[in-house]
């Protein structure tokens, strides 16, 4: 049953999530979506996005990648389902009828969210549930919402399937430094993040790999038809 829903795109942030769907496309045969590695955080990617490329109506886009937890509900290696993402008191949808038919074929190992889209990275494990009951979030990337505004407004339907990395229990280092100005990673200033918190920063290598690990298994399980354990 390969790429039964059909899926046109895949995005999914540049660096090893890219790298972990690409991994889970291989060796799936059948027609297979175009993966596109996008820019890291919010400014760099509505930039990305407006270099045109992607304005095919009547297509499907999946968003995936990883997230991190703002709810003890959701933990390292949850699979989750974007219903929608809010930013600024604003929010976007995801495609209903995409998002059900995703659902319907993962689950019950996936759960429906609602996310926050942030412009900096979350790192404080006090301000991940604050702003998980305030904003009554459960998840937060930084591109959700801007990938919805704008495939929104152009008619291209949308659905979000994320793996959580973090959990709100812990902090992770601070890495808003190391995002370069067009959404890539420095690798200099990642290093210094990480070896100035390196229990945070651990714990972050650890979650992360967990999570890159549920992806590439479940990208390949939502073109190949087999079914999650």
């Amino acid at each position: 049953m390969p790429n039964f829903l059909p899926i046109n795109t895949i995005l999914v942030p540049q660096g090893a999530e890219y790298k972990a769907v690409c991994r889970g496309l291989s060796g799936v045969t059948g027609s297979m979506p175009t993966v596109v590695a996008i820019p890291i955080g919010m400014k760099p990617l509505l930039k990305y996005l407006q270099q045109g490329q992607f304005l095919v109506p009547k297509s499907r886009v999946l968003i995936m990648g990883i997230c991190g937890s703002l709810s003890d509900r959701y933990t390292v290696g949850d699979i989750v389902l974007y219903q929608d993402c809010v930013y600024q008191q604003k929010r976007q949808e995801c495609d209903r009828n995409f998002t059900t038919q995703l659902h319907s074929s993962i689950s019950p190992k996936v759960s429906l969210v609602k996310s926050l889209t942030s412009d900096r990275v979350i790192w404080s494990a006090a301000e991940k549930r604050h702003l998980g009951e305030t904003l009554a979030a459960d998840v937060v990337d930084m591109e959700g919402f801007t990938a919805l505004e704008f495939f929104n407004a152009v008619g291209v339907s949308v659905a979000m399937l994320r793996v959580v990395s973090d959990n709100c229990q812990h902090d992770i280092p601070d890495l808003t430094p190391a995002i370069n100005s067009d959404g890539s990673l420095n690798p200099f200033p990642l290093a210094i993040g990480m070896l100035r918190q390196p229990l945070a920063a651990t714990r972050l290598i650890r979650g992360s790999l967990t999570a890159l690990k549920v992806l590439k298994q479940v990208t390949n399980q939502l073109f190949s038809g087999n079914r999650l354990e």
